[in-house]
């Protein structure tokens, strides 16, 4: 108990001591030892990877679980599952679960009706992506997300304790020179006093014991400071070699980052893929291809879709034998004529510089008239202005009545 209570009375002494030199620093009442400039360059380039890091790490998460309640949700699943030692269950995604929904009211509203089984065909795709959602969730969290809380979690808060460390041992330092300070002027002043010529030898004892003391005060705080001054070092390199450390750690992260990016391209390639096959699926259901049943914005001034080209008039062209003899590649602008009624106007959205001679440069906000021709891609229209003609592409163009 006695030693317990000597311990506790030392360390609110040292505490105390290293409150006083750090509020006298504040105060300017105080010289403060400055870290060597490596030393303070490897502390900002760890606080900036902290922070970055933390950052990256929180809005991935966010990316990977967007909705911010069932984020919490799942983080408190893990952090259960974590403390019962068990394997956290796959979870379901919102793909997944739009499938399934769809897939039961398939059966609901009859497999064999038209919108029964387009909803199997959408509903078997929808699995498909949240499987893919899934699986890029799973493999960025193994391979991106791990490494970065590892680092958060565990580095960081090792450097983080050498670093208060290596704080508590400057400012011990610091105090042991402002000791010294003080007990050399102390012995300078009592070595000033005595006075060989007193009369009273009682002073003159008086004055010579105190000098004596005082010089034992310099010669302890002189080996306080010696220690000090080691301890103070010794924490220094160890803080230099693990703020070092942080080259390794970018490295790491770079190959981290590597990973995330093929996952993610790989995620989206599937969803690609999925979704392309799915078009096919109900194009041929419906026995052509899959509409696009967006309309032209005229209001906002966003791109035309090409199914707004098809509400243009279409008219025959010269020798032309069908629909399909005439495509893109081999339309010849010279030889497409006007029609004689059902041409439109369209406003220019955005300067477009053509990219060969079979198309017409625009400039934003001009008034061009636009028709099309059978054959024709239907993201593409002819334009005139004048007397020039080309193709101009019906994303760059807002269709007047």
């Amino acid at each position: 108990m006695d030693f317990n209570v000597k311990k506790l009375a030392s360390d609110a002494g040292v505490f105390f001591t290293r409150a006083v030199q750090f509020t006298e620093e504040k105060l300017g009442q105080a010289e403060k030892t400055e870290l060597d400039a490596h030393l303070e360059n490897l502390l900002a380039r760890a606080d900036s990877t902290k922070n970055w890091t933390e950052k990256i790490f929180r809005q991935t998460e966010v990316l990977l679980q967007p909705n911010p309640i069932d984020h919490t949700g799942a983080r408190i699943e893990e952090f259960l599952f974590e403390k019962l030692d068990r394997k956290l269950p796959s979870r379901t995604t919102n793909g997944e679960l739009l499938g399934q929904y769809m897939l039961e009211a398939a059966n609901d509203f009859g497999p064999g009706s038209p919108y029964g089984s387009t909803l199997i065909k959408v509903g078997e795709s929808q699995r498909r992506l949240g499987g893919a959602e899934r699986e890029f969730m799973h493999t960025s969290a193994i391979n991106f997300l791990t490494p970065l809380r590892n680092f958060l979690e565990g580095d960081w808060r090792t450097i983080s304790k050498e670093r208060r460390l290596l704080q508590n041992r400057r400012l011990d330092l610091d105090a042991c020179k402002a000791r010294l300070k003080k007990a050399k002027a102390a012995e300078a002043k009592a070595a000033a006093m005595p006075d060989f010529q007193e009369t009273r030898p009682r002073n003159y004892v008086l004055s010579a014991s105190a000098s004596a003391l005082w010089s034992e005060e310099v010669d302890k705080a002189e080996h306080e400071l010696r220690v000090a001054q080691t301890e103070f070092d010794r924490q220094a390199e160890v803080t230099r070699l693990l703020l070092e450390g942080i080259s390794s750690t970018h490295v790491h992260h770079l190959r981290c980052l590597h990973e995330f990016v093929e996952a993610q391209a790989t995620y989206y390639a599937q969803c690609h893929q999925y979704m392309q096959d799915l078009q096919k699926q109900l194009g041929s259901a419906n026995g052509e291809s899959f509409p696009n049943t967006f309309g032209v914005n005229t209001n906002t001034g966003a791109p035309a879709s090409p199914s707004a080209a098809a509400t243009l008039p279409v008219i025959p062209t010269p020798g032309g034998t069908g629909a399909n003899s005439l495509e893109p590649d081999t339309l010849k602008i010279e030889e497409v004529q006007p029609p004689a009624t059902g041409t439109r106007k369209a406003k220019v959205l955005y300067d477009y510089d053509a990219a060969d001679t079979s198309e017409l440069s625009l400039l934003a906000d001009e008034l061009i008239t636009v028709y099309t021709v059978p054959g024709m891609d239907p993201d593409w229209l002819i334009g005139e202005r004048g007397n020039q003609k080309g193709k101009v592409p019906v994303t760059y163009l807002e269709l007047l009545s």
